[in-house]
């Protein structure tokens, strides 16, 4: 048997990934790995939550960073399924 490896999307609405572990990216770099924190309703902001090695720190859409995420197999009753549709709807954010 042969698992799918499931590969790191970039998503655009931020605001819906509160409680997701992310990877940040800034041309085409990883710059941090954690769990969002908090956003800005208009996905134009995200905060990583402080860890064992990072305090709590703010990424910007406008300074070029990218909010990309790995799809998890969710288990228990409660576990669903979403299309991509619903996952990687493409919101372009504008920066002043």
């Amino acid at each position: 048997m042969t698992l799918n490896r499931a590969t790191p999307r970039k998503h655009g609405e931020w605001s819906l990934l509160i409680n997701a572990l992310v990877e940040i990216r800034q041309n085409g770099r990883i710059v941090r790995t954690g769990f969002v924190e908090d956003v800005m309703p208009d996905s134009s902001i995200l905060w990583l939550a402080a860890d064992r090695n990072n305090p709590r720190q703010m990424f910007e859409a406008c300074q070029g960073h990218q909010v990309w995420v790995t799809p998890q197999a969710l288990s228990g009753e409660l576990s669903y399924r979403m299309t991509t549709t619903q996952i990687f709807r493409k919101n372009p954010t504008i920066c002043t």
